[in-house]
């Protein structure tokens, strides 16, 4: 074979079309890391898919989603951090609580962290500020623990004659004492009487039903916290067990057959995060990605199950509620 020949058959060969697996691009990968279970999340993870899709995004189509739950053991985020850091994914969405987004932050500088709060991130030391992040860091702030005082008045006029009202807590949350602190302000507003049960396990939460029925609590109030989220069931069937009119702050406690719940709309908030996640991939910056403060709240009310306790909701109520559940 002559120079020239040879030439032209190296050329000829660069020109050959690639094989179909070197042509395509590897998947963006996403970490979804969660202090939470599972348990709870159908509502959340549909809007996080939604607001993947806004922005051209579906999952096993052309982006990989990770998912990493702790189960509500603390202990296990660093290790899951470190994996994902390990994989260099794309980004790292941190939800579950705040020990979460903490871990996420300790562990990488670089790699961009969204976070879903209902604290002021600000204060948590996550961003420098709510217009512009400055860091890796940005996400998704939902007024969460505020909302205490309205959800007793709102409890109030379900059951009028109430004085004697319970709150569930769980003292091992950070933002715990500042949630109760609100919820107090509303209680001595109301002239009510209140006692606080602590529970952190699922055993402790039996115990404290078992409490405040001792008490004759005629309402229970229960602050906000991941570890009741996990726990979603097991608290309505008490309430549903003892008869005793509940108030929550997410709709899936009402569609699980509680009786009411107002609060931000979770669904919403997670297809933000997944909306800003699809930005991220895209090549925006998570040092300006402004925080967004999600005020969209919800009301829902579960007429069956006010009528199986034997409450009469008020016209008023329906008429405000997003959503009646018969």
């Amino acid at each position: 074979m002559n120079r020239r020949a040879f030439l032209s058959l190296v050329g000829g060969a660069a020109a050959w079309p690639l094989p179909a697996h070197a042509q395509r691009a590897a998947m963006p990968v996403i970490g979804f890391l969660s202090a939470a279970s599972s348990d709870g999340y159908t509502e959340r993870l549909r809007g996080f898919h939604r607001g993947l899709k806004d922005e051209g995004f579906v999952e096993r189509e052309n982006v990989t989603v990770d998912y990493y739950w702790a189960d509500n053991q603390i202990d296990r985020l660093t290790a899951m951090t470190a994996e994902l850091v390990g994989r260099r994914v794309a980004a790292i969405v941190a939800i579950g609580g705040n020990a979460a987004p903490a871990a996420a932050k300790t562990a990488t500088k670089t790699i961009p962290i969204l976070f879903v709060t209902p604290d002021d991130p600000v204060a948590l030391g996550y961003v420098t500020s709510l217009a512009r992040p400055g860091g890796n860091l940005t996400g998704i702030n939902f007024l969460g623990g505020e909302l205490g005082a309205k959800r007793l008045e709102l409890l109030r006029n379900l059951v009028p004659a109430a004085t004697r009202v319970a709150i569930l807590m769980n003292p091992t949350t950070a933002a715990a004492e500042a949630r109760l602190s609100e919820v107090q302000t509303g209680v001595r507003a109301m002239g009510l009487q209140a006692k606080i049960f602590n529970a952190g396990t699922s055993a402790e939460i039996d115990m404290a039903f078992a409490a405040a029925m001792r008490e004759r609590a005629e309402g229970l109030l229960i602050v906000p916290d991941p570890v009741f989220n996990g726990r979603r069931i097991q608290l309505v069937h008490l309430a549903s067990r003892h008869a005793l009119p509940t108030v929550y702050w997410q709709r899936e406690f009402v569609e699980a057959g509680g009786l009411i719940s107002y609060g931000s709309n979770i669904g919403e908030a997670f297809r933000q995060v997944g909306n800003y996640a699809g930005r991220i991939i895209k090549g925006a910056k998570a040092a300006e990605l402004p925080v967004v403060q999600s005020h969209k709240f919800e009301l829902v009310i579960n007429h069956q199950s006010a009528r199986l306790l034997g409450l009469t909701v008020p016209p008023t109520l329906l008429v405000a509620a997003d959503e009646v559940i018969e």
